[in-house]
């Protein structure tokens, strides 16, 4: 048998624009909705979507069947809970808050096994592995693992090209929301001074030679972003689309609903 190919982490090889979901509401109709609606890739969000770690194996296996490239945000960078992603089957993952070139470090490390790293040995009790089927496993696996980390404070804004240089580290992923926060405008990422740290940022990133990702809710955020280099885009998250469409439908009826 061989190894799964990583979507992702072929595109990032190819600096191809993708267009992404976030996923985090925790239904499996809605994993397959998302899954099936065209995205390039479906990111489960188990950082603030309330997601137990079988249910983002459920999720993980459900996008899988419908040829979506799949990411998972764990709820931070728990090395323990990072081995059981890996060990069932998640190839990329996009984690929060990475603050240093030594925490990013940490995190590719946590993704391979030894000598190189400190994942745990247990192939063959893996899904990833496919309980030891796949051919030449230990040989290819780093090949398929795609590790992308977000920059989302201040300190990491400082120590932005020290991250961008660790060897195993696939793309950067700016997080509009806490960076606004960070920089003294929480719930407003969209000023001007945070819009144009973003788009610094991206341009740093991607003359680093890794992939520059970003949440851009509006078209012309995902047009500043493409313009400053970003590659890896998500352009919606499956709760707020289904916010904004149920409370137009009841504007639409009821005056008296908010927008």
């Amino acid at each position: 048998m061989k190894i799964r190919k990583n979507r992702i982490k072929q595109s990032f090889r190819n600096k191809q624009v993708t267009y992404g979901l976030w996923h985090g509401i925790v239904d499996p109709y809605v994993a397959e909705i998302c899954a099936g609606a065209g995205f390039d890739w479906v990111v489960i969000d188990a950082e603030h979507g309330p997601f137990e770690i079988t249910q983002v194996l459920r999720h993980h296996q459900i996008i899988s069947a419908h040829g979506a490239g799949i990411a998972v945000r764990p709820p931070s960078g728990d090395p323990v809970y990072i081995k059981r992603l890996l060990d069932m089957g998640v190839q990329t993952l996009v984690v929060p808050m990475v603050e240093t070139a030594k925490e990013a470090g940490e995190l590719v490390r946590a993704m391979r096994y030894p000598p190189e790293g400190k994942r745990g040995v247990g192939a063959s009790l893996s899904r990833a592995a496919q309980w030891g089927r796949v051919e030449d496993y230990f040989e290819k696996v780093n090949d398929e693992l795609c590790l992308i980390v977000q920059v989302e404070s201040r300190k990491a804004l400082a120590n932005l090209e020290d991250i961008c240089a660790v060897e195993g580290v696939d793309g950067v992923f700016i997080g509009p929301a806490d960076l606004g926060a960070s920089l003294g405008f929480p719930g407003k990422s969209d000023v001007p001074e945070v819009k144009n740290t973003i788009l610094r940022a991206l341009i740093t990133i991607r003359r680093s030679g890794k992939v520059p990702g970003i949440l851009a809710l509006t078209d012309e955020a995902v047009r500043s972003s493409r313009e400053a280099g970003a590659l890896f885009i998500g352009i919606g998250a499956d709760l707020l689309l289904l916010e904004a469409a149920t409370s137009r439908l009841a504007k639409k009826f009821n005056g008296q609903v908010r927008p």
